[in-house]
This record gives structure tokens, C-alpha cells and sequence, in this order.
């Protein structure tokens, strides 16, 4: 099987390229060395997808490539940055794939769990319809669209409806440690809101399990099964690195300093696996502080 796969150095692609060993990988880099050095020499990687004349020796594409969306404020700029490192990147994929006449028969493609919008405490799964203004939800909404226009009878789409992922070196959890080590850490705004989170292990086995399933296409919420709200995240992290739980940051300091992108750690999201559980997928974590001693240990 030969995979083409984008952001394959980024969070999630190197944790799942190495699953990927014994496949003919091809990594879209603008960093030759950098891939290199970070996923193996057994690896091709190509800097611009014009140096494959098409996709038709290509069986699967895996589509993680996209700026950071947390990293920084949101400017006009960043906005902009954000959204045509995704939107972009999704349509050449697609349009190679459309123009290939034995093309790929699998694409999966990022999303994440902003699509929903801010849902209180209310839980769902992917059978919720959400139509808003918020910058997430539209980034995401036309990410998803971008790649479903690969499906055919001989493409099958899955969309990764990604939350929080759990890995030590990365992500949130890597940038929230270093308070929470301090005894510094504590929930954000109310803490009431809803936070979708999965363990790095059941996310890079889900992506398998798609591949493994030729049936399965369609969103996938990518969250564990029991979502908690941000205090009770916090807690559990305080008590996991035994460390005090005093601290709280309040709402509008977090607006202050970062605009537009604090709700991103403001809005819930009680987002349920509803259709990898469907389809007979089992989740190594599918409890917080579980996957969380084994992250930190």
C-alpha cells in the first residue's frame, strides 16, 4: 500500500507515521531534512505535490497539514494564515485525486470539534447540524467541504473531527504543564465548559481503524467517550502531578490577552464518539485520569 500523507511532521504525523513502517510512504514537506531527520530515511518526501504527475499509484492520502490554530491572537493576518493552510492544501489534494483515473480509494481528512460551535452542556455526536458565524465553526465547515468533494464511487471521504489531544511532548497538554507543575494551574473562566479530549494512542489507532474499515466514511468525532468540563480537568491534571488546585484564570483576563481565540478555551463542546463506537471501535483511554497518568508517567 502506498500512502501520501501531509503534516506528517507535525503533532499527530509523527506520532502516526511509524505505524506506517513497512508502507511506501510519500510526505509532503517543505522541509526535506527536518522530515527526514524526524520520520526516517525510509520515507520519500517531495516539497510541492506537482512532483507527482497524479495519484494513481497512490492508495491512500492522509490529510493533517494545517497552521496551528491556538499558537497565536487572531489577527486579520493569522485568520487568513489559518484558513488557506488548510482550505489550500485540501483542494490540490482533491483535485488530484479527482483527476487520477485509478485514484486513491481512501482520503482522510483533518477537521476538529470547533465545527460544533459553543454547545453548553448539551451532548452530541455527528449527527448534529450547527450553522453559525463563529471563525472556528467556518474554518472547519469549509475545510470538511473542501474534502468531501473527493468522494466518488472510487473515493470514499472520513473527516477526523478532532479535540484536544493528549501527548506529553506537544499540543495543549505540553503547553499547559508547565503551570500546572508549578502548582500554578487552575480551570479557565467558569470551568463549567466542556472539554473534548483523547488520548494520542486512540487517536492514532481510530486513523487506523478507518483505514482498516472500507465501509467506514463520513465525519468521526475523534474524543474519548467520557468528555469532562474544564474544572474537572483541571483537577484531575493537579491531582496526577500532585500539585495543588488553587489558582483559577477568569474569563475576561483570557479575552484580554487573546482576543478572538479565547473561546476556543471558553466554548464547550460535550462532543461524543458516537459513530467510531458504532462501528466496533474500543478506546484504550477512554477515561481522563487513566490517560493521564500514562501520558505523564
Amino acid at each position: 500500500m502506498k500512502i501520501l500523507v501531509t503534516g506528517g511532521t507535525g503533532f499527530i504525523g509523527k506520532a502516526l507515521l511509524p505505524h506506517f513502517n513497512h508502507e511506501h510512504l510519500v510526505v509532503l514537506s517543505r522541509n526535506p531534512n527536518r522530515a527526514y531527520q524526524q520520520l526516517g530515511h525510509h520515507i520519500k518526501v517531495i516539497t510541492c505535490l506537482d512532483e507527482l504527475p497524479d495519484f494513481n499509484d497512490i492508495d491512500v492520502v492522509i490529510n493533517l497539514a494545517g497552521e496551528p490554530i491556538v499558537n497565536k491572537r487572531w489577527s486579520d493576518r493569522q485568520k487568513e494564515v489559518i484558513c488557506q493552510s488548510r482550505w489550500d492544501i485540501t483542494r490540490k489534494l482533491v483535485e488530484k485525486i479527482k483527476a487520477s483515473t485509478n485514484p486513491p480509494h481512501t482520503f482522510i481528512s483533518g477537521s476538529a470539534v470547533g465545527i460544533y460551535g459553543d454547545q453548553k452542556s448539551a451532548s452530541f455526536d455527528e449527527s448534529l447540524e450547527v450553522n453559525n458565524a463563529d471563525f472556528a465553526h467556518l474554518v472547519c465547515r469549509k475545510w470538511e467541504e473542501e474534502a468531501l468533494a473527493a468522494q466518488s464511487e472510487k473515493t470514499r471521504v472520513c473527516l477526523l473531527r478532532t479535540g484536544i489531544v493528549l501527548a506529553k511532548q506537544g499540543g495543549a497538554l505540553a503547553r499547559m504543564l508547565p503551570a500546572y507543575q508549578l502548582g500554578l494551574g487552575g480551570p479557565i473562566g467558569s470551568g463549567e465548559q466542556y472539554f473534548p479530549w483523547i488520548h494520542m494512542q486512540d487517536m492514532v489507532k481510530g486513523i487506523l481503524f478507518l483505514l482498516k474499515h472500507p465501509e467506514a466514511s463520513g465525519a468521526y468525532n475523534f474524543t474519548a467517550p467520557n468528555p469532562v468540563t474544564n474544572k474537572e480537568f483541571s483537577q484531575t491534571l493537579a491531582r496526577v502531578l500532585h500539585r495543588p488546585h488553587i489558582l483559577k484564570t477568569p474569563a475576561w483576563l483570557l479575552k484580554m490577552g487573546l482576543g478572538e481565540s479565547s473561546t476556543l478555551l471558553l466554548d464547550s463542546q460535550r462532543a461524543l464518539p458516537g459513530r467510531l463506537q458504532e462501528q466496533g471501535f474500543h478506546f484504550s483511554f477512554p477515561k481522563l485520569e487513566h490517560a493521564l497518568e500514562e501520558t505523564l508517567s
